[in-house]
This record gives C-alpha cells, sequence and structure tokens, in this order.
C-alpha cells in the first residue's frame, strides 16, 4: 500500500510503541519504519469508519519528529484544525480507539482536551493555533516555567486573518514560540532537497544564532552606513536561499523549507529549534504531501481529504444511498441556471468550493467566481462590496464556519441592508464530523438580525424555489439554510417560480393539533402525523418556509382552530420557535389556555454520531414529534 506494498496489517514497530516513552526510547534509525507503521493503522481504520485522510498521512513523518524530539505533553502540541491529528492520537495512547474515531461515544475527529492530556488545545475550525500557543506560551512565561510550545498550521490555514494577526502578535512579544508552517499545497517555496536542507539545519543550530549575535555586535561597531550594509546584505541572503523574509519581518526566525518526509532532515532540526536559547519566536517550513505514502490518495488528494469507507487496496469508495440528490447538488445546479439567466449572479466561498458546490459554477462562470480562502469574514465584507455595486452576490458557507463572520454579517451586511444571498450549507446535524461542525446557531444568530429574510427548505423542490427567491430578492440580505446530505426524491423543476416572501403552507388538514416545522424536519412531521392518524388523533401540517419574516397570518390561523401547536426546528434554542413564541406572547394567543411545544436541538454542544442518531436522540424524529403531541394532548 505504501512504498515497497507492503501489507496493510504488519505494524510491527508500532506494535512495540505504547507510550510516547516507547516512541523516545526507539533508535533513531528505526523511526522511518515506524512511520510507515503509523500510517498503515491510519489508513486502516478511516477506510472503516471514514474521516480526514490526506492531511494525516502527509504528517505523519512530522508527528513522529515531534513527540520524538519535545517532551509532550509537557511540552504543549497544538494542532491546527486537528483534522490531520490521527498519527498523533496513534502515538499519544489511543490506538487501540482510532478504529472507532468519529463515530459515537468514540474518539473525535479532531483534537479534544477532555480526551487526552496530549491535546491541550481543542480545535476543529482553521487559524486558532498560534493564538492559543502564543496565550500558553506567556501564561507559561507569567508563571516562569519551562516548556516550549509547539503549533502545526497548515498553509491553508495561514491565509487567515487571526493567524496573522497572531503572528504580528506573537513577533513583538519576545516569549518563545515555536510554530510548524505545513506547507502542503501552496507552492511557497524552492523545491526542496540536500542544499536546503543543510541550510535549515545551519540557520536553526546554536552556533549559527551565536554567530549572527556575534556579526552584529561587530558591525555596530562600524559607522552606520557599513552596518546597515552589512544587515541588508544578510537579509539578502536569507532571502535568496530561505524565502522567509515575511515572517522574519513579523519578527520570527525563519527556518526552511525542510523536507516533512525526511526524518533525517526533520529531527536534527527540531532539535536545534529546541535547544535554541533565544526568547525570539521561530518558525520551521516544512514541505509535505497530502496523502504521502498510499497511492490513492496521493493521486487524488482533494478526494481523500474527508471520506467515507474505502478498499484499502484499491482506495475505492463505498457509495453512499440516498433518495436522490443531495441538497448540496441541488442548490449547485438552481445558482448555474440563475447565472445563465442573470450575469449579475456571482457566487464566493472560503476554500470550500468542492463542499459547498460552488465548483460547478465556477466551471460554468470562472470569471464570476471567487474562492478566498479560509477567510470567512473577508467573504462576507467582499460580498457585501460586489452588492453594493449592484451585483448579487451569493456567499457559500457551511454553518459551523458563518459563525466566524457574525460581525461582518451584522454590520457589514444586515446593517447596511445589502442584498447578499448566504447559503448556509451543513446547517443541523452533521453526523461524524461532531460538537465542533453541528450548524446549530445559524437560525438564531441570522433571525435576530434586522433586515435580514431567513428561509429552510423542507426538500430539493423547495430548495430550488429558494435559490430563485434569492437570484430576484433585492430589497435587503438573506440566507437559505439546508443539511449535510440527500433529500427526499422530490423532482426539482426546470423553472422554479420565486416564493413569496413570508408566506408558510398547509399541507395536510387535522384537528385535534398543530405541528409547525421549519425545514427538513417536515418529511418526520408528516411521518409522525400519519403515526397518530393510526391512533385516532388528526393532525395540521404545515411548512413555515421561513423563519423570518414570520408568517403570521400561519401562525394565526393554526392557534385559532387547534388547542395544540408543536413548533419543529433543526436548530439551537432560540431560533425559529422563539421567533413563534414571541409572537403568540405579544398577540395574547398564549391567554387562554394554547399548549405550546418547541422542539429544537439540544442546549449542548453535540458529539459524533450518525445524523439519524443525533435526530433520533434530539426528540426531532419522527416518534420524537408523535411523542410530543401525544404530551400535549395529554394521551
Amino acid at each position: 500500500m505504501s512504498k515497497g506494498e507492503r501489507s496493510a496489517r504488519e505494524t510491527p514497530v508500532l506494535d512495540t510503541v505504547n507510550s510516547v516513552a516507547d516512541l523516545r526510547a526507539l533508535a533513531e534509525d528505526k523511526l522511518p519504519a515506524l512511520a510507515d507503521d503509523v500510517r498503515t493503522a491510519m489508513v486502516e481504520a478511516v477506510s472503516t469508519t471514514g474521516g480526514h485522510l490526506g492531511a494525516g498521512l502527509g504528517v505523519v513523518e512530522l508527528t513522529v519528529a515531534l513527540h520524538y524530539v519535545f517532551d509532550t505533553p509537557e511540552d504543549r502540541l497544538i494542532w491546527d484544525v486537528g483534522h490531520q491529528s490521527y498519527p498523533h492520537k496513534i502515538l499519544t495512547g489511543r490506538r487501540g480507539s482510532i478504529g472507532r474515531i468519529r463515530q459515537k461515544d468514540g474518539l473525535s475527529g479532531f483534537t479534544k482536551r477532555e480526551e487526552s492530556a496530549f491535546d491541550p488545545f481543542g480545535a476543529g475550525h482553521s487559524s486558532t493555533s498560534i493564538s492559543a500557543g502564543l496565550g500558553m506560551a506567556m501564561a507559561r512565561d507569567l508563571k516562569h516555567e519551562k516548556r516550549a510550545v509547539i503549533c502545526v498550521i497548515g498553509d491553508g490555514a495561514m491565509s487567515a486573518g487571526q493567524a496573522f494577526e497572531a503572528l504580528n502578535n506573537a513577533g513583538s512579544s519576545n516569549s518563545r514560540l515555536i510554530v510548524i508552517l505545513n506547507d502542503n499545497d501552496m507552492s511557497i517555496a524552492p523545491p526542496v532537497g540536500a542544499m536546503s536542507s543543510y541550510l535549515s539545519r545551519l540557520l536553526s543550530s546554536q552556533s549559527y544564532h551565536s554567530i549572527r549575535s556575534a556579526m552584529k555586535d561587530v558591525a555596530s561597531l562600524f559607522p552606520a552606513a557599513v552596518e546597515r550594509a552589512a544587515r541588508k546584505a544578510e537579509e539578502y541572503a536569507r532571502t535568496l536561499v530561505t524565502g522567509g523574509t515575511l515572517f522574519e519581518e513579523m519578527g520570527f526566525h525563519y527556518v526552511g523549507p525542510v523536507d516533512g518526509h525526511r526524518l533525517d532532515h526533520l529531527v536534527p532540526v527540531l532539535r536545534n529549534v529546541r535547544d535554541a536559547k533565544a526568547s525570539r519566536p521561530v518558525l520551521v517550513h516544512v514541505v509535505t504531501r497530502k496523502g504521502y505514502g498510499y497511492g490513492p490518495a496521493e493521486r487524488a488528494a482533494d478526494k481523500f481529504h474527508g471520506v467515507g469507507c474505502f478498499d484499502v487496496e484499491t482506495g475505492e469508495r463505498a457509495v453512499s444511498k440516498g433518495n436522490g440528490p443531495s441538497f448540496t447538488e441541488v442548490f449547485s445546479a438552481a445558482l448555474v441556471r440563475a447565472a445563465a439567466a442573470d450575469s449579475r449572479v456571482v457566487a464566493a466561498t472560503a476554500a470550500m468550493a468542492s463542499g459547498t458546490g460552488l465548483d460547478a459554477f465556477a466551471r460554468s462562470f470562472p470569471e464570476r467566481m471567487f474562492d478566498v480562502g479560509i477567510a470567512e469574514q473577508h467573504a462576507v465584507t467582499f460580498a457585501a462590496g460586489l452588492a453594493a455595486e449592484g451585483l448579487r452576490p451569493f456567499v457559500a458557507i457551511y454553518s459551523t464556519f458563518l459563525q466566524r463572520a457574525f460581525d461582518q454579517v451584522a454590520h457589514d451586511v444586515a446593517l447596511q441592508n445589502l442584498p447578499v444571498r448566504f447559503i448556509v450549507d451543513r446547517a443541523g446535524f452533521v453526523g461524524a464530523d461532531g460538537a465542533t461542525h453541528q450548524g446549530a446557531f445559524d437560525l438564531t444568530f441570522l433571525s435576530c438580525l434586522p433586515n435580514m429574510t431567513v428561509m429552510a427548505p423542507a426538500d430539493e423542490a423547495e430548495l430550488a424555489r429558494m435559490v430563485a427567491t434569492a437570484a430576484v430578492h433585492d430589497t435587503g440580505p438573506c440566507a437559505i439554510r439546508f443539511p449535510r446530505g440527500c433529500g427526499r426524491g422530490e423532482p426539482v423543476p426546470e423553472n422554479p417560480e420565486p416564493l413569496e416572501i413570508g408566506r408558510g403552507r398547509i399541507l395536510r388538514e387535522g384537528t385535534d393539533a398543530a405541528i409547525l416545522s421549519l425545514g427538513t424536519r417536515l418529511a418526520d412531521s408528516l411521518a409522525a402525523a400519519e403515526t397518530l392518524a393510526a391512533e385516532g388523533i388528526s393532525v395540521t401540517i404545515a411548512d413555515a418556509r421561513f423563519a423570518k419574516p414570520l408568517d403570521t397570518a400561519l401562525v394565526d390561523d393554526l392557534v385559532r382552530r387547534h388547542a395544540v401547536l408543536i413548533l419543529v426546528e433543526e436548530g439551537a434554542v432560540g431560533g425559529f420557535g422563539a421567533h413563534v413564541l414571541d409572537h403568540l406572547a405579544n398577540a395574547g394567543d398564549l391567554d387562554a389556555g394554547l399548549k405550546v411545544r418547541s422542539l429544537h436541538m439540544p442546549d449542548a454542544y453535540l458529539e459524533q454520531d450518525s445524523q439519524t442518531g443525533q435526530i433520533r436522540a434530539a426528540g426531532l424524529d419522527a416518534e420524537g414529534i408523535a411523542r410530543a403531541v401525544r404530551s400535549a394532548l395529554g394521551r
């Protein structure tokens, strides 16, 4: 499977490593074989559980070297995002549980403080590691303690504003911090070879620091012009051999580039960095390749970033079975149709073109597609600028990542009433990605904003209609939220008609109770009505379609004709149900004994499980909804 096609089952060196102490007891020449074993164990585990694969494969040697050189967990090792931490988990006492990663009651797919002392900082969103690491380094200094703090951040994550804010702060802090830049995508370095490895060792060594310091002292004895010339000469020389001027200007000592798959390069450089006496922060530039050591992942790094189950030998992935196309695919096709009809339609995303379905848009309209990198805040304000000039921007961002740009949504878009269209993918339960990625809060933080229109489709056809609605909605910002996964198989209209803003619909009439659903919980609401009908309970089913503006006429009609109202949403408390209850309270509808039950996601951070399991646990499946109706009716 890896170089030499060794057996996918044999891990003889890893079998002897039950702790980081065992790892550090190995002879250095055993480390490459250990790395091969870790890679084998990781591929085998992910093939049965699914998960993030490519990035973890790329940092196997780096992970081995870091734990070999540094005294973790006393030395703090922080993995940015944490999706590349599977090798780290295997080496830090969690190998026995790696076969249940991302499963209910199993290991998290990201670093998690509660899981291990070797995870000093939990993550799931990118570009946080340097900020957290600098905080830990400052705390260490204030407490007069001695430990290394190491942050591993990818080149993509380094594109985010928070990373540069942290670099700027760290560079002026004089606190010892080690940042490992894992360069596995952007071409920001010359080819790595023996010469650059030698230079990296030299630039990281204590002798170099001593000589450099001595030369600075000598240069300071000369006239100012000579001293400036000497410093410029050194700067240009370092630029030519390392490319590290940017980080040097920010106050870091730059080391690199280093071949991230050569342990005989990594270990000496990391030792030198560990043992350096300078208080200045240091950045080590390590070049790796996603999917390294596993052929299928090397050949298709993008497809093996996050995978479902697959065959280890061939790399072929199991095909998931759904009732229809995914909501993401339906949105993608609908947006391409809208853009074909209107040249003002443009699209933006934050490094998630494929995940949000905008890759198809980019193929059709490359000049109208903008991927701004991992920079959600910038993406939103950038789109506000597009809207201010009369374009019709669609910004597609996962619910969990849109949280990062709330101020921009509120201040730069809603306050100015600019018609930016937010496509909120992965809204609601996301399953195995766990607590860091649940799309729980978008309904709450979007619906509280003046000028905002918030839609949630019940099925694929409704999503197509809502995209058409958003494309012509120029009177303010709007959002469409939809879940991860496939729809119900509803036929999608070729030319969908826009919806009337703020108008819901009734799908089934009853007499005993009313269920008002927002979004895809409608299917389970209908199923609950069927179950209840067999028990002699007659239920009206309504689809709100809009969380904001709320169809108050529909709500008033439902409470006028029913003694029980059940509200259903796949979002956190404070969202759709709260807005309905606010209307009912102010309209006096709660004064005469109306029974209302609000069903929503629990007020907790929800760990990994299947989406079905999470929906069931929250009481948002058909049985949970039926149970709420029975309870309200006293049955």
